[in-house]
C-alpha cells in the first residue's frame, strides 16, 4: 500500500478574504477561456484558502476604477491579470496607480530584463511601447517575469496585499506559484503546506465512493462542518477526488494521511494515486517501475490518447511513439492490419481493437500497447449497426492481449475523452497487477 506524501503540519492561518480581478474584453466576448479562474483558485485551495469573489471586467480604464476601488476596499488579498502589456489597451498599470495614489518609477532592471529577451529572439530594438512595462509602483516592488516582457507588481499598504499579474497563461502561472505563494505564506496570508489530502480514484462513482469511505469518515467522527474531519469530492471524466481536511484543526497533516491511508485500503484498485496525476502520469510511473516501454495505435480519437503523454517529463524511455490510423489503408499499411478482418467485422470492433493493438506492439517493439477504435461522428448508426459513442478498446500485454466494448453516447468531444480515460484505466489496473505480481517473484528467491 503506498502512503501519502509526507508534510509537515501547517500552521493555522487567520481567515482573509481574497478577490481576483480578471481583465480583458476577450474574456467577455468568449473568445478566451477565463483559466486564471482555474489556477488561482485551485493553487489557493490547496493552501488553505477560498476566493471569495472573482469579477471579469473590460480593459475600458473607467471598469478597471470602478472594480478595483470595491475590491480594495473590501478585500485582504487582490489579485488582478492582464492589462500589463505594451498596448494601448493595457491600462491596469495606470489606473490602479492612480486609484492608490502611486506614481510609477521606471525601474532599469526591468528594460535590462526586456531587452535581453528580444535580444534572445534575434530583435536588436526594442519598440519604444515596451518600455511602458518598465514601471513599477513607487512604493511597491516588481516581480520577474522569466517567460514574457511584462513583469508582476507587488504593493502592500494598511495590512492589505496587491498583486498584479499578466495576462498569457504560460507567464502568469509560474509566476504565481514560483513567486506570490511564498510571499503569500511568509507573510501568513496562506497555509506553509498542503490545506487537505488528496485521493484520486478511477473507474469508480462519486456516490459510490462516498458510500466505500463512509465507514473510515465515520470511525473519526464523521464527515460535516462541525466535525475534527471535513471531506469534499470532485467529479472529473472518468476520475473522482476525495479531500480529506482538518478546517478546526483538530486533526494534524499526519493523521489526515493515516486516515488517507485507511481509504486507500478499502479502495483496491480504484485508488489511482494521492495528488493532482494525470492517469497518463500514473501509467508512466508504473511503466518505469516495471522497466515495460507502452506504444498506442488510434483510430476516431485523433490523436487524443498520444497527447495525454506530451506534457509528462522523460517519457519517451518508455512511451515508444504513436500511430494514428484514420483511414482503412493506413491501418492494413502501417499496422498490418488484415484487410479481411475489417471487412467481415468492420473498423470499429474487438477483432480491430486487437489486430491494432497487437501491430503497434510489434512495429514499435513494446511490451504493452494500448489502441482505440470508435464511432464518434454522425448523429445515426454506422454501416455495421455501431451506434455513436461506440468504443473498442484493445490491449496487448506480455501475456496476452485483448479487447472490451463501450458506450459512451455525447458529443464527439465527450466520446473520446472517455474513450481515451478508459483505455489509460485499463492499463493501469494491468500493470499494478503486472507490478504487484514480479513484487510476490522477487520475495520468493
Amino acid at each position: 500500500m503506498s502512503t501519502p506524501e509526507p508534510s509537515p503540519t501547517p500552521k493555522a492561518i487567520k481567515p482573509r478574504r481574497f478577490e481576483l480581478i480578471t481583465l480583458g474584453d476577450e474574456l467577455l466576448l468568449g473568445l478566451t477561456a477565463n483559466s486564471h479562474l482555474t489556477f488561482i483558485g485551485g493553487q489557493l485551495g490547496r493552501r488553505g484558502v477560498q476566493l471569495a469573489r472573482n469579477v471579469t471586467i473590460t480593459d475600458e480604464a473607467g471598469a478597471i476604477e470602478r472594480q478595483f476601488r470595491e475590491s480594495w476596499a473590501g478585500a485582504d488579498v487582490v489579485i488582478t491579470s492582464g492589462g500589463l502589456g505594451p498596448t494601448c489597451d493595457d491600462r491596469t498599470r495606470e489606473v490602479i496607480a492612480e486609484v492608490l495614489g502611486q506614481s510609477l518609477v521606471f525601474e532599469p532592471i526591468i528594460e535590462a530584463a526586456i531587452m535581453e529577451r528580444f535580444n534572445r529572439f534575434g530583435l536588436k530594438t526594442l519598440p519604444p511601447n515596451n518600455l511602458k512595462q518598465a514601471y513599477r509602483l513607487e512604493g511597491g516592488d516588481f516581480l520577474p517575469n522569466a517567460h514574457g516582457t511584462a513583469p508582476g507588481l507587488w504593493f502592500e499598504e494598511a495590512g492589505k496585499v496587491l498583486c498584479m499579474l499578466p495576462g498569457p497563461p504560460n507567464e502568469l502561472q509560474p509566476m504565481f506559484t514560483e513567486q506570490v505563494l511564498p510571499r503569500l505564506a511568509e507573510r501568513g496570508f496562506l497555509l506553509s503546506g498542503e490545506a487537505y489530502v488528496q485521493l484520486r480514484t478511477a473507474g469508480i462513482g462519486e456516490s459510490e465512493l462516498e458510500a466505500r469511505l463512509q465507514p473510515v469518515f465515520d470511525a473519526h467522527g464523521g464527515a460535516g462542518e462541525d466535525g475534527p474531519l471535513s471531506v469534499a469530492f470532485c467529479a472529473h471524466a472518468g476520475q473522482v477526488d476525495c479531500r480529506l481536511s482538518s478546517p478546526s484543526g483538530l486533526l494534524t497533516s499526519e493523521q489526515l494521511q493515516a486516515i488517507a491511508a485507511q481509504c486507500e485500503g478499502l479502495l483496491g484498485e480504484d485508488f489511482m494515486c494521492y495528488g493532482e496525476a494525470s492517469l497518463a502520469k500514473v501509467c508512466v510511473d508504473l511503466l518505469r517501475a516495471g522497466d515495460k516501454t507502452l506504444a498506442v495505435a488510434e483510430a476516431g480519437t485523433g490523436g487524443l490518447l498520444t497527447s495525454e503523454f506530451g506534457e509528462i517529463c522523460g517519457v519517451a524511455k518508455c512511451f515508444l511513439g504513436a500511430l494514428v490510423c484514420n483511414s482503412n489503408e493506413a491501418k492494413v499499411t502501417l499496422l498490418d492490419c488484415p484487410e479481411c478482418l475489417i471487412s467481415q467485422h468492420g473498423a470499429v470492433s474487438a477483432e480491430c481493437a486487437v489486430a491494432l493493438a497487437t501491430g503497434v506492439a510489434e512495429r514499435l517493439g513494446a511490451d504493452y500497447a494500448l489502441s482505440i477504435t470508435a464511432f464518434s461522428g454522425a448523429p445515426c448508426a454506422n454501416e455495421r449497426g455501431n451506434e455513436v459513442g461506440t468504443i473498442f478498446v484493445g490491449l496487448h500485454a506480455p501475456d496476452g492481449v485483448w479487447a472490451r466494448k463501450l458506450s459512451y453516447p455525447g458529443p464527439r468531444r465527450t466520446i473520446k475523452t472517455r474513450a481515451v480515460n478508459a483505455a489509460l484505466d485499463w492499463l493501469r489496473r494491468e500493470l499494478v497487477r503486472a507490478n504487484a505480481r514480479s513484487a510476490e517473484g522477487a520475495c520468493l528467491i
